[in-house]
């Protein structure tokens, strides 16, 4: 198979080649080759060379007008960045591993060598660039079948791969989500063998792996490997701990794992924002802590959403993730998840809207995509209504919107303007008052002006016993 037509398309194939000729041989390698040969895009383009990868960056550099070349002397690496390409160099290397670390002891190597140690058959192969063989694909471990057979398959024992760099049990399963390819059985059960190995992982390295899982097509397929292998309990226990149902007196819950897993895969039908996937993941967090059994009404989970949002900033921090307002965000709507839903009858009141529209801010239309993506019922039937009933509150939202503009608002006076209509220091009783004027606009007492909010402000001071200064508002 040679991919001669494909390379000369890119200019920067020939040059390589030509920089290389005069006294290494250089091969594109990896996940390049495998996405040429799915026919999928690929900005990232690396070179194995037998010699040193950083010397060939920076003659390549040169030719191509490169204005920088990042070079990682630790790792022997190199990097250019050119018109929208990273492409990456590296010196062809053997790597033997020390049992307590993930980080391996290298040494200069040919092509084999290199192609011995990477992570999977359809990311060990090779195209060369020499000028004896330029464009032919050299695939020991028959990559190429793999990919036809849409299977990942160690090009190594799996037992020694994953002990050696337990972070490729991460990426195998995220290679089968992204491309919706199986785990070849041997390969899963080394997995399964070597789970426990995950925990010489940094967590931000496993955070990275688990969130490009989050992000392909249809999530809910790695997750599942994650937990049939035994990782996800090992990385996400609070995820695993959603799983199973009981029974009591014959009422029984639905499997809120598998429920989370269906909300997730409903909201990257629709989205590809990665912390609003977050959202769906952690929306019912909180129901193993919070789950009783009346014998009346069966099991409740009351406080969930509640407790859950206290959850997600010490989730956030054990995955490395960021303590932000990615956070705060995801925070936001696992707390808001159930008050659309509660909003869903025809006697809606204003205030009740006003209220959301001011919690969730610009996040509402997001809060409302996770609430259509959290009915996950097989009653046909009863999720058109559900979805109907949503339709009618957004409306609702669009008019009250449009009439008090209370997303995000803030109320129309300051604090300094209260401190100097009244002659006072910073105080308590200053937020007291900017309190009341907000929930009076909330509750619908007064319309979200400056004019009301000002009369408002005299009327609140004055039951306080606070005199106006004269002179000032």
């Amino acid at each position: 198979m040679n991919f001669k037509p494909n390379l000369d398309k890119y200019p920067v194939f020939n040059i390589v080649s030509e920089v290389s000729e005069s006294h290494q041989q250089t091969f594109v390698v990896g996940g390049y080759v495998r996405d040429l040969i799915l026919k999928r895009p690929s900005k990232d383009v690396d070179f194995v060379t037998v010699g040193s990868g950083i010397e060939l960056a920076t003659k390549v550099a040169d030719k191509i007008n490169a204005s920088n070349v990042q070079v990682f002397k630790n790792f022997g690496t190199a990097m250019i960045k050119s018109k929208g390409f990273e492409y990456e160099f590296v010196g062809a290397r053997k790597e033997s591993y020390n049992r307590d670390s993930r980080k391996p002891i290298v040494e200069d190597g040919t092509l084999e060598d290199d192609q011995n140690r990477r992570d999977f058959t359809i990311n060990a192969m090779a195209i060369s660039l020499n000028a004896d063989d330029y464009g032919d694909l050299i695939d020991p471990f028959d990559g190429v079948k793999d990919l036809k057979r849409k299977i990942i398959r160690t090009p190594l024992d799996p037992d020694i791969t994953f002990s050696d760099d337990p972070l490729r049990m991460m990426r195998a399963v995220r290679f089968a989500s992204q491309l919706n390819f199986d785990i070849e059985p041997v390969t899963f059960e080394g997995i399964i063998k070597n789970a426990e190995r995950i925990k010489i992982v940094s967590k931000e390295r496993i955070s990275d792996e688990l969130n490009k899982i989050i992000l392909s097509k249809r999530p809910s397929y790695g997750f599942k490997l994650l937990f049939h292998c035994g990782l996800l309990k090992l990385i996400f226990p609070e995820m695993v701990d959603l799983h199973g149902v009981e029974t009591i007196d014959g009422k029984s819950h639905k499997d809120n794992f598998f429920h989370t897993l269906q909300v997730l895969d409903n909201v990257a039908e629709k989205s590809n924002d990665l912390w609003l996937r977050w959202a769906a993941i952690l929306h019912d967090i909180a129901k193993p802590p919070t789950k009783r059994f009346d014998p009346k009404v069966g099991w409740t989970f009351h406080g969930h959403e509640d407790k859950g949002a206290r959850m997600v900033p010490n989730i956030f921090r054990e995955l490395k993730l960021p303590l932000n307002e990615k956070m705060h965000y995801v925070k936001k709507l696992v707390r808001l998840h159930l008050r659309p839903i509660a909003l869903v009858r025809d006697n809606i009141t204003d205030t009740a809207i006003r209220r959301l529209l001011f919690e969730a801010g610009d996040d509402v239309e997001d809060l409302m995509a996770l609430c259509r993506a959290d009915i996950t019922s097989k009653n046909d039937d009863k999720v058109q209504r559900y979805l109907s009933n949503f339709k009618k509150v957004e409306k609702k939202m669009r008019e009250v919107e449009e009439k008090d503009q209370v997303r995000n608002f803030q109320p129309p006076v300051s604090g300094e303007e209260i401190m100097a209509a009244f002659n006072l220091n910073p105080s308590r009783i200053i937020g007291e008052i900017k309190e009341e004027i907000k929930e009076a606009i909330l509750e619908g007492k007064i319309p979200n002006d400056r004019t009301h909010a000002l009369d408002y402000m005299h009327k609140v001071a004055r039951q306080k016993g606070l005199v106006k200064i004269s002179g000032n508002n």
